[in-house]
Protein backbone atom coordinates (compact mmCIF):
# COMPACT_ATOMS: atom_id res chain seq x y z
CA UNK A 1 0.00 0.00 0.00
CA UNK A 2 2.61 2.74 0.13
CA UNK A 3 3.50 2.44 -3.60
CA UNK A 4 -0.45 3.06 -4.01
CA UNK A 5 0.09 6.25 -1.45
CA UNK A 6 2.63 7.19 -3.37
CA UNK A 7 0.96 7.35 -6.56
CA UNK A 8 -2.16 9.29 -5.00
CA UNK A 9 0.01 11.78 -3.27
CA UNK A 10 1.56 12.39 -6.65
CA UNK A 11 -1.40 12.68 -8.27
CA UNK A 12 -3.02 14.72 -5.43
CA UNK A 13 -0.49 17.09 -6.16
CA UNK A 14 -1.31 17.50 -9.68
CA UNK A 15 -4.50 18.28 -9.11
CA UNK A 16 -3.26 21.02 -6.80
CA UNK A 17 -3.76 20.06 -2.77
CA UNK A 18 -0.78 20.94 -1.01
CA UNK A 19 -1.33 17.81 1.56
CA UNK A 20 -2.40 14.27 1.40
CA UNK A 21 -2.12 12.19 4.29
CA UNK A 22 -4.04 9.17 5.49
CA UNK A 23 -6.19 8.05 8.85
CA UNK A 24 -7.93 5.20 9.81
CA UNK A 25 -11.70 5.90 9.55
CA UNK A 26 -12.76 3.06 11.71
CA UNK A 27 -10.52 3.31 14.94
CA UNK A 28 -12.26 4.72 18.04
CA UNK A 29 -12.09 8.70 18.74
CA UNK A 30 -13.31 11.12 21.61
CA UNK A 31 -13.88 14.19 19.21
CA UNK A 32 -17.69 12.61 18.57
CA UNK A 33 -18.09 13.39 23.01
CA UNK A 34 -16.48 16.90 22.36
CA UNK A 35 -19.04 17.70 19.47
CA UNK A 36 -21.54 16.51 22.00
CA UNK A 37 -20.54 18.64 24.88
CA UNK A 38 -20.24 21.50 22.72
CA UNK A 39 -23.99 21.08 21.55
CA UNK A 40 -25.49 20.50 24.78
CA UNK A 41 -23.78 23.76 26.19
CA UNK A 42 -25.99 25.52 23.27
CA UNK A 43 -22.50 26.85 21.86
CA UNK A 44 -23.52 26.06 18.26
CA UNK A 45 -26.57 28.47 18.24
CA UNK A 46 -28.34 28.91 15.23
CA UNK A 47 -27.12 26.32 13.50
CA UNK A 48 -29.69 23.30 14.04
CA UNK A 49 -28.16 21.19 11.69
CA UNK A 50 -25.64 20.22 13.85
CA UNK A 51 -27.95 19.31 16.32
CA UNK A 52 -30.08 17.38 13.88
CA UNK A 53 -27.15 15.42 12.66
CA UNK A 54 -25.04 14.94 16.17
CA UNK A 55 -25.31 10.93 15.97
CA UNK A 56 -23.84 10.81 12.30
CA UNK A 57 -21.41 13.39 12.78
CA UNK A 58 -20.15 11.37 16.53
CA UNK A 59 -17.65 9.04 14.16
CA UNK A 60 -17.01 8.72 10.17
CA UNK A 61 -18.97 5.09 10.65
CA UNK A 62 -21.83 6.60 11.95
CA UNK A 63 -22.28 8.13 8.63
CA UNK A 64 -20.86 5.96 6.68
CA UNK A 65 -20.05 2.22 8.16
CA UNK A 66 -18.16 0.94 5.82
CA UNK A 67 -15.23 3.78 6.24
CA UNK A 68 -12.33 2.57 6.88
CA UNK A 69 -9.90 4.86 5.69
CA UNK A 70 -9.81 8.79 5.38
CA UNK A 71 -7.63 10.47 3.09
CA UNK A 72 -7.59 13.89 4.09
CA UNK A 73 -6.79 16.23 1.40
CA UNK A 74 -5.34 19.83 1.88
CA UNK A 75 -5.05 22.93 -0.31
CA UNK A 76 -3.37 26.25 1.24
CA UNK A 77 -5.73 29.54 0.68
CA UNK A 78 -2.59 31.46 2.56
CA UNK A 79 -2.94 35.25 2.13
CA UNK A 80 -0.28 37.36 0.42
CA UNK A 81 0.41 39.23 3.70
CA UNK A 82 -1.27 39.94 7.01
CA UNK A 83 -5.07 41.03 6.39
CA UNK A 84 -5.30 42.82 9.67
CA UNK A 85 -4.00 46.04 9.06
CA UNK A 86 -6.52 46.11 6.29
CA UNK A 87 -9.65 47.23 9.05
CA UNK A 88 -7.60 50.23 9.76
CA UNK A 89 -9.89 51.63 7.12
CA UNK A 90 -13.11 51.92 9.06
CA UNK A 91 -14.73 53.05 5.31
CA UNK A 92 -14.10 49.64 3.48
CA UNK A 93 -15.09 46.18 5.07
CA UNK A 94 -13.28 43.87 5.58
CA UNK A 95 -14.02 40.34 4.33
CA UNK A 96 -12.05 37.26 5.43
CA UNK A 97 -9.41 35.65 3.23
CA UNK A 98 -10.90 32.45 2.79
CA UNK A 99 -13.95 34.33 1.02
CA UNK A 100 -12.49 36.38 -1.54
CA UNK A 101 -11.76 34.08 -4.17
CA UNK A 102 -14.12 31.33 -5.78
CA UNK A 103 -16.15 28.96 -3.78
CA UNK A 104 -13.56 26.39 -2.35
CA UNK A 105 -16.32 23.63 -2.23
CA UNK A 106 -16.39 24.14 -6.20
CA UNK A 107 -12.36 24.48 -6.22
CA UNK A 108 -11.86 20.91 -4.64
CA UNK A 109 -14.79 18.80 -5.14
CA UNK A 110 -14.36 18.35 -8.89
CA UNK A 111 -10.59 17.28 -8.02
CA UNK A 112 -11.74 15.13 -4.88
CA UNK A 113 -14.10 13.43 -7.45
CA UNK A 114 -10.86 13.05 -9.67
CA UNK A 115 -8.58 11.36 -7.15
CA UNK A 116 -11.41 9.07 -5.66
CA UNK A 117 -12.51 7.81 -8.98
CA UNK A 118 -8.90 6.83 -9.24
CA UNK A 119 -8.69 5.02 -5.99
CA UNK A 120 -11.79 3.38 -7.08
CA UNK A 121 -11.06 1.95 -10.38
CA UNK A 122 -7.68 0.93 -8.65
CA UNK A 123 -8.74 -0.80 -5.65
CA UNK A 124 -12.25 -1.61 -6.22
CA UNK A 125 -13.00 -0.26 -3.12
CA UNK A 126 -16.19 2.02 -2.58
CA UNK A 127 -15.63 5.76 -2.03
CA UNK A 128 -17.26 8.99 -0.62
CA UNK A 129 -16.05 12.73 -1.18
CA UNK A 130 -16.90 15.39 1.63
CA UNK A 131 -16.07 19.12 1.50
CA UNK A 132 -16.96 20.53 4.66
CA UNK A 133 -20.99 19.87 3.29
CA UNK A 134 -21.60 16.37 5.01
CA UNK A 135 -21.99 15.72 8.38
CA UNK A 136 -18.16 15.15 8.88
CA UNK A 137 -15.19 15.97 11.29
CA UNK A 138 -12.30 16.90 8.93
CA UNK A 139 -10.44 18.63 11.70
CA UNK A 140 -10.15 15.25 13.63
CA UNK A 141 -9.50 13.79 11.67
CA UNK A 142 -6.96 15.76 9.45
CA UNK A 143 -5.11 15.86 13.17
CA UNK A 144 -5.34 11.99 12.56
CA UNK A 145 -3.94 11.99 9.63
CA UNK A 146 -0.94 14.61 10.50
CA UNK A 147 -1.96 17.33 8.25
CA UNK A 148 -2.39 19.61 11.96
CA UNK A 149 -4.05 20.03 14.81
CA UNK A 150 -6.92 21.98 16.30
CA UNK A 151 -5.10 24.87 17.96
CA UNK A 152 -6.86 26.57 20.95
CA UNK A 153 -8.99 28.53 18.71
CA UNK A 154 -10.68 25.09 17.80
CA UNK A 155 -9.09 26.00 13.92
CA UNK A 156 -6.88 23.51 12.32
CA UNK A 157 -3.05 24.09 12.53
CA UNK A 158 -0.21 23.56 10.45
CA UNK A 159 3.29 23.67 10.92
CA UNK A 160 3.78 24.07 7.30
CA UNK A 161 0.72 25.55 6.40
CA UNK A 162 0.34 28.14 9.45
CA UNK A 163 -4.29 28.73 9.53
CA UNK A 164 -4.61 28.68 5.93
CA UNK A 165 -5.41 24.98 4.74
CA UNK A 166 -9.00 24.29 3.08
CA UNK A 167 -9.96 20.28 4.00
CA UNK A 168 -11.02 17.98 1.74
CA UNK A 169 -11.87 14.31 2.64
CA UNK A 170 -12.10 10.80 0.64
CA UNK A 171 -13.34 7.95 2.54
CA UNK A 172 -12.64 4.52 1.17
CA UNK A 173 -13.72 1.24 2.14
CA UNK A 174 -9.96 0.03 1.41
CA UNK A 175 -7.69 -0.48 4.39
CA UNK A 176 -4.62 1.61 3.72
CA UNK A 177 -1.35 2.16 5.64
CA UNK A 178 -2.10 5.06 8.26
CA UNK A 179 0.31 8.27 8.33
CA UNK A 180 1.28 9.16 12.07
CA UNK A 181 -0.89 11.76 14.10
CA UNK A 182 -0.40 15.05 14.52
CA UNK A 183 0.23 16.37 18.13
CA UNK A 184 -0.14 20.15 19.58
CA UNK A 185 2.20 22.62 19.31
CA UNK A 186 0.63 25.33 20.81
CA UNK A 187 2.73 25.62 23.90
CA UNK A 188 1.94 28.33 26.57
CA UNK A 189 1.18 30.83 23.40
CA UNK A 190 -2.19 32.50 23.85
CA UNK A 191 -2.27 34.74 20.85
CA UNK A 192 -5.26 33.59 19.19
CA UNK A 193 -7.63 33.79 22.46
CA UNK A 194 -5.68 37.50 23.65
CA UNK A 195 -7.14 38.84 20.34
CA UNK A 196 -10.65 37.63 20.01
CA UNK A 197 -12.84 41.09 19.91
CA UNK A 198 -15.75 38.89 21.30
CA UNK A 199 -13.85 37.25 23.57
CA UNK A 200 -15.48 33.79 22.55
CA UNK A 201 -13.24 31.37 23.29
CA UNK A 202 -14.39 30.15 27.03
CA UNK A 203 -11.49 28.65 27.66
CA UNK A 204 -7.90 26.86 25.35
CA UNK A 205 -9.27 24.71 22.50
CA UNK A 206 -13.26 25.47 23.26
CA UNK A 207 -15.36 28.07 20.87
CA UNK A 208 -18.78 29.68 21.85
CA UNK A 209 -20.28 29.96 18.25
CA UNK A 210 -22.79 32.57 19.83
CA UNK A 211 -20.10 34.88 20.49
CA UNK A 212 -18.16 34.45 17.26
CA UNK A 213 -18.14 37.19 14.17
CA UNK A 214 -17.78 34.69 11.68
CA UNK A 215 -21.03 32.84 12.98
CA UNK A 216 -22.53 36.06 13.53
CA UNK A 217 -21.92 37.74 10.30
CA UNK A 218 -22.42 34.38 8.30
CA UNK A 219 -24.64 31.41 10.26
CA UNK A 220 -26.77 34.43 12.49
CA UNK A 221 -30.03 35.02 10.32
CA UNK A 222 -31.55 37.98 12.32
CA UNK A 223 -30.46 41.51 14.27
CA UNK A 224 -26.70 41.05 16.57
CA UNK A 225 -26.66 42.29 20.28
CA UNK A 226 -25.45 45.53 20.31
CA UNK A 227 -22.12 44.46 21.72
CA UNK A 228 -21.22 41.97 19.25
CA UNK A 229 -22.06 45.12 16.24
CA UNK A 230 -20.11 47.22 17.98
CA UNK A 231 -17.11 44.77 18.23
CA UNK A 232 -17.40 43.87 14.51
CA UNK A 233 -15.62 46.99 13.47
CA UNK A 234 -15.18 46.70 9.91
CA UNK A 235 -15.47 43.25 9.34
CA UNK A 236 -18.60 42.41 6.79
CA UNK A 237 -17.94 38.89 6.37
CA UNK A 238 -15.95 35.99 8.54
CA UNK A 239 -13.34 37.22 10.97
CA UNK A 240 -9.70 36.06 10.53
CA UNK A 241 -7.96 37.80 13.72
CA UNK A 242 -7.38 34.51 15.82
CA UNK A 243 -5.98 33.04 12.31
CA UNK A 244 -3.83 35.91 11.47
CA UNK A 245 -2.19 36.39 15.04
CA UNK A 246 -1.22 32.50 15.23
CA UNK A 247 3.13 32.96 14.97
CA UNK A 248 3.21 29.71 13.02
CA UNK A 249 1.98 31.70 10.02
CA UNK A 250 5.60 32.81 9.69
CA UNK A 251 5.95 29.35 7.87
CA UNK A 252 3.12 29.80 5.69
CA UNK A 253 3.29 30.78 1.84
CA UNK A 254 0.26 32.13 -0.52
CA UNK A 255 -2.10 30.03 -2.32
CA UNK A 256 -0.76 28.96 -5.75
CA UNK A 257 -4.44 28.15 -6.88
CA UNK A 258 -5.44 31.15 -8.67
CA UNK A 259 -9.21 30.50 -8.11
CA UNK A 260 -8.63 30.93 -4.33
CA UNK A 261 -6.31 34.18 -4.33
CA UNK A 262 -8.04 37.37 -3.77
CA UNK A 263 -10.06 39.66 -6.26
CA UNK A 264 -8.91 43.18 -6.32
CA UNK A 265 -12.86 44.03 -6.27
CA UNK A 266 -12.98 42.30 -2.58
CA UNK A 267 -10.21 43.42 -0.71
CA UNK A 268 -11.16 46.75 1.12
CA UNK A 269 -14.42 47.02 -0.79
CA UNK A 270 -15.82 50.45 0.00
CA UNK A 271 -18.57 50.06 2.54
CA UNK A 272 -20.53 52.97 0.28
CA UNK A 273 -20.98 50.67 -2.93
CA UNK A 274 -21.85 47.67 -0.78
CA UNK A 275 -24.60 49.59 1.06
CA UNK A 276 -26.12 50.25 -2.14
CA UNK A 277 -26.56 46.57 -3.32
CA UNK A 278 -29.45 45.09 -4.71
CA UNK A 279 -30.70 41.71 -5.12
CA UNK A 280 -29.36 41.84 -8.34
CA UNK A 281 -26.10 43.84 -7.92
CA UNK A 282 -25.35 41.48 -5.01
CA UNK A 283 -25.76 37.99 -6.68
CA UNK A 284 -23.49 39.74 -9.68
CA UNK A 285 -20.56 40.74 -7.52
CA UNK A 286 -20.45 37.60 -5.40
CA UNK A 287 -21.13 35.48 -8.48
CA UNK A 288 -19.05 31.57 -7.39
CA UNK A 289 -18.48 33.11 -4.07
CA UNK A 290 -18.90 31.61 -0.72
CA UNK A 291 -20.91 35.18 0.51
CA UNK A 292 -23.74 34.84 -2.00
CA UNK A 293 -25.23 32.02 0.64
CA UNK A 294 -26.13 34.48 3.32
CA UNK A 295 -28.13 36.37 0.87
CA UNK A 296 -28.46 40.33 0.31
CA UNK A 297 -30.24 41.47 3.20
CA UNK A 298 -28.25 39.27 5.80
CA UNK A 299 -25.13 40.91 3.65
CA UNK A 300 -26.36 44.27 3.76
CA UNK A 301 -26.69 44.01 7.57
CA UNK A 302 -23.38 43.38 8.20
CA UNK A 303 -22.45 46.21 5.91
CA UNK A 304 -24.42 48.58 7.74
CA UNK A 305 -23.30 47.42 11.22
CA UNK A 306 -19.89 48.71 9.52
CA UNK A 307 -20.94 51.83 8.28
CA UNK A 308 -22.15 52.51 12.15
CA UNK A 309 -18.86 51.63 13.59
CA UNK A 310 -17.02 53.57 10.62
CA UNK A 311 -17.06 57.15 11.75
CA UNK A 312 -17.28 58.59 8.55
CA UNK A 313 -20.22 61.03 8.21
CA UNK A 314 -20.44 61.09 4.39
CA UNK A 315 -21.98 57.25 5.35
CA UNK A 316 -24.85 59.03 6.45
CA UNK A 317 -26.63 59.42 3.48
CA UNK A 318 -26.14 55.77 2.21
CA UNK A 319 -27.48 54.70 5.94
CA UNK A 320 -30.75 56.72 5.16
CA UNK A 321 -31.41 55.31 1.96
CA UNK A 322 -32.21 52.02 3.54
CA UNK A 323 -34.57 52.96 5.98
CA UNK A 324 -37.25 52.27 3.49
CA UNK A 325 -35.60 48.79 2.55
CA UNK A 326 -38.26 46.23 2.07
CA UNK A 327 -36.32 43.58 4.43
CA UNK A 328 -37.07 44.90 7.94
CA UNK A 329 -33.53 43.59 8.96
CA UNK A 330 -31.46 46.00 6.65
CA UNK A 331 -34.22 48.45 8.22
CA UNK A 332 -32.94 47.82 11.58
CA UNK A 333 -29.30 47.84 11.08
CA UNK A 334 -29.65 51.01 9.35
CA UNK A 335 -31.24 52.54 12.11
CA UNK A 336 -28.64 51.51 14.68
CA UNK A 337 -26.08 53.17 12.20
CA UNK A 338 -28.06 56.09 11.86
CA UNK A 339 -27.63 56.46 15.63
CA UNK A 340 -23.80 55.64 15.48
CA UNK A 341 -22.99 58.11 13.15
CA UNK A 342 -25.78 61.40 13.97
CA UNK A 343 -25.40 63.55 16.63
CA UNK A 344 -28.31 63.12 18.68
CA UNK A 345 -30.63 66.04 18.18
CA UNK A 346 -31.02 65.17 14.23
CA UNK A 347 -31.26 61.42 15.07
CA UNK A 348 -34.13 62.56 16.98
CA UNK A 349 -35.35 64.43 14.27
CA UNK A 350 -35.24 62.09 12.00
CA UNK A 351 -36.64 59.35 14.33
CA UNK A 352 -39.98 62.35 14.90
CA UNK A 353 -40.47 62.64 11.09
CA UNK A 354 -40.73 58.57 10.71
CA UNK A 355 -43.09 58.06 13.77
CA UNK A 356 -45.75 55.58 12.95
CA UNK A 357 -44.29 54.88 9.61
CA UNK A 358 -43.02 51.24 10.47
CA UNK A 359 -44.98 48.14 11.35
CA UNK A 360 -42.34 45.67 12.09
CA UNK A 361 -41.80 45.80 16.09
CA UNK A 362 -38.34 44.62 15.44
CA UNK A 363 -37.08 47.71 13.59
CA UNK A 364 -39.40 49.81 15.87
CA UNK A 365 -37.67 48.88 18.81
CA UNK A 366 -34.53 49.58 16.96
CA UNK A 367 -35.48 53.38 17.21
CA UNK A 368 -37.23 53.11 20.93
CA UNK A 369 -33.65 51.95 21.86
CA UNK A 370 -31.42 54.29 20.00
CA UNK A 371 -33.71 57.07 20.95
Amino acid sequence: MSDLRDILRAKAAELGFDVCRFASASEPWDAGERLRHFVEAGRHGEMGWIETTLDRRSHPTAMWEGARTAIVLGMNYGPAADPLPEMDDRSAGYISVYARGDDYHEVIKGRLKTLAGQLAARLGAEVKVFVDTAPLMEKPLAQRAGVGWQGKHTNLLSREHGNWLFLGVILTAADIEPDPPETEHCGSCTACLDTCPTQAFPAPFQLDARRCLSYLTIEHAGPWPVEFRVATGSRIYGCDDCLAVCPWNKFANAAREARLTARAALVSPRLADLAALDDAAFRAIFSRSPIKRIGRDRFVRNVLYAIGNSGDPALIENAEALLDDPSSLVRGAAVWALSRLMDAKAFNALGNNRSGTETDPLVADEWSQAA
